[in-house]
């Protein structure tokens, strides 16, 4: 299963805590969502 950078991206920007992504999205890892945010970072 995949999920799209900019549905994580949507999801932090509307409070949703990356745990609860996490819980949500079992097969994402913390990582995961470091990554989404250093894409928009550079």
């Amino acid at each position: 299963m995949r999920i799209r950078v900019s549905d994580i991206l949507e999801m932090l920007a509307e409070n949703v805590s990356p745990a609860e992504i996490l819980e949500d999205f079992p097969h994402l890892e913390p990582e995961d969502i470091q990554a989404c945010l250093l894409c928009v970072s550079t």
